[in-house]
């Protein structure tokens, strides 16, 4: 059975061809999806019968179930969802004041290997479907009552958005399509560890999303041990490929910068990040690190975390550092997960 999320409004019209229904009924359907929020074709009430039963027989709206479903003090609700091949991920509804933004995933897993998150603990099964990252949206959409829509997206779950841009620039495209969710592209965030290829690509389409690089590590050395991806790509091209998206879309990027305890933390290393970032229309996006069990990073005292913000601000550089949201759920930042429990075995010493 396919996915109806899977298929484009072009095709969808071509197997209503085959029903011998006439293509404007793709546009009931999808606002059935996108508007009014159907979890069932039964419920199509304008449809009648005769497509309803070859709706249900050929397409399915739902190919993921929800196995779990946690919320939080602060408004948060997190879903774990397992595919129809029994592959699991994560992705979670934020609330803030009149905000509703959906954090939403492209892997099962994840292939960076960033050393101090969970999404990469097991490595990376596959990527998701086009249908499968809008389904996320659509089941996020669902906790929010009829009187609220979702406003913001941002690609940040778990996997590499940018390993999977072939599914999910298509997903994207029905998100912020009027006849899909209508969330405007300004307000739509693909993060990246920073493929300088894949963002090349995005500079040559001229995507109009914004793009977040998660850097960590303001020199090589320390990158390659926090990102080991980056031992084959450096940051100075990460960054060259950075200038590029900015020229060609105008659009300011953002830094994602996790602050690990006695790690990456010290004033030495954000007066490198101001080295970095201080002739770049940039915002430097500040995490304190979101503990992960079973992993040996810690967040950093308040006082280095003042110390890191002051040498920042000295030298000029436009910051924010991220309110935590769901981490009494490990909803948080860098604790997305393939599964609800993940043992972890620690070398000795």
């Amino acid at each position: 059975m396919n996915h109806i999320l899977d298929i484009s409004s072009d095709e969808l019209k071509l197997w209503l061809t085959t029903c011998e229904q006439p293509g404007y009924r793709a546009a009931q359907i999808q606002k059935w999806l996108f508007h009014n929020r159907a979890d069932s074709f039964e419920s199509m009430s304008n449809l009648p019968n005769q497509l309803k039963q070859a709706l249900s027989k050929d397409l399915a709206i739902w190919t993921s179930k929800i196995v779990k479903h946690q919320s939080s003090s602060d408004g948060t609700e997190k879903l774990l969802l397992e595919l129809h091949d029994g592959g699991r991920i994560e992705c979670v509804l934020l609330r803030d004041g009149h905000r509703r933004t959906i954090c939403i995933s492209t892997q099962v897993g994840c292939a960076m290997g960033c050393v101090f998150c969970a999404s990469g603990l097991d490595g990376v099964d596959r990527n998701l479907t086009t249908g499968e990252i809008i389904e996320q949206s659509l089941k996020l959409q669902s906790l929010l009552p009829d009187s609220e829509r979702l406003s913001h997206v941002v690609v940040m779950g778990m996997g590499e958005p940018l390993a999977n841009l072939d599914q999910l620039l298509p997903a994207l495209d029905t998100i912020s399509s009027e006849d899909g969710l209508g969330i405007s592209a300004r307000r739509i965030t693909i993060s990246t560890v920073g493929l300088p290829k894949a963002m090349d690509r995005l500079s040559d389409i001229q995507t109009r999303y914004h793009l977040a690089v998660s850097l960590h590590a303001p020199n090589d050395p320390l990158r390659n041990q926090l990102v080991p991806v980056n031992d084959n790509i450096g940051i100075k091209a990460i960054l060259s490929a950075a200038d590029r998206y900015f020229d060609t879309s105008g659009r300011r990027l953002t830094y994602e910068y996790v602050l690990l305890g006695d790690v990456n933390d010290g004033e030495k290393h954000a007066q490198e990040l101001v080295n970095l970032l201080r002739h770049r229309n940039a915002l430097l996006n500040v995490i304190p690190y979101n503990p992960v069990d079973g992993l040996p990073y810690k967040t950093p005292s308040r006082n280095r975390v003042a110390r890191f913000k002051s040498v920042l601000e000295a030298g000029n550089i436009t910051i924010r550092f991220r309110q935590r949201k769901g981490d009494d759920i490990n909803a948080a930042c860098g604790q997305l997960r393939r599964n609800e429990v993940v043992q972890i075995d620690m070398p000795n010493g």
